[in-house]
């Protein structure tokens, strides 16, 4: 039988995102208790303890893989149940599954929306959105010289060294670097890499 309330474990690495889940998870009725980490180690420790029945994870989390996180919460807490958040961009549903993830929301969904996937999970139901829906695109839709500009990005090379590297301009570079962030749905460098790992384009 399902149970008519739950433990939601958010998990996040931004205070104001973390305020803004257990704001509106609070004013669920099924929501019995709403704690909060900001990385793998706290997250870990509060699974172990009060094994709630959804976790809600973040896919970045800081230098850490939320993706990994999830595995890791389904191994040392099988009743757990996970929730995989962004608000870079999407993940493909087989990545999500993979990892053992029973759904993925973004966060510019509508705050009714999360809420409603948060219980779904919790009840044992899976939340993937069609495919067709899905932002980010495929790794052949960057050009070559896309894919050289992201490899350097990755080595924590500056705008004007990956110019000097590939005999560009700083404009042109920037160009690149612009339709990257656009291609992979994602604001800066840090979450560019991230992604770009996520989908196999780089190591």
């Amino acid at each position: 039988m399902t149970k008519n309330r739950f433990s939601v474990l958010v998990v996040d690495d931004h205070e104001v995102v973390q305020w803004g889940f257990r704001l509106l998870l609070g004013q669920q009725p099924w929501v019995e208790r709403c704690l909060t980490a900001r990385d793998s180690g706290d997250a870990l420790e509060l699974a172990r303890r009060y094994e709630p029945e959804v976790a809600l994870v973040d896919l970045f989390l800081g230098d850490q893989s939320g993706a990994e996180l999830c595995e890791t919460i389904r191994r040392e807490s099988p009743r757990t149940r996970v929730l995989l958040i962004s608000g870079a961009g999407r993940m493909s549903q087989h990545v999500a599954r993979a990892a053992g993830a029973s759904g993925f929301v973004s966060k510019d969904w509508d705050a009714d929306d999360v809420a409603k996937a948060v219980r779904m999970v919790g009840m044992g139901m899976t939340v993937f959105r069609p495919q067709r829906e899905q932002a980010v695109a495929a790794p052949a839709h960057l050009s070559a010289r896309e894919r050289e500009v992201l490899d350097l990005i990755a080595t924590g090379a500056t705008n004007r060294e990956i110019a000097e590297r590939l005999f560009l301009s700083p404009h042109t570079v920037k160009e690149h670097t612009s339709a990257v962030y656009r291609k992979l749905s994602v604001r800066n460098r840090a979450e560019a890499v991230r992604q770009a790992q996520e989908l196999g384009l780089i190591g």
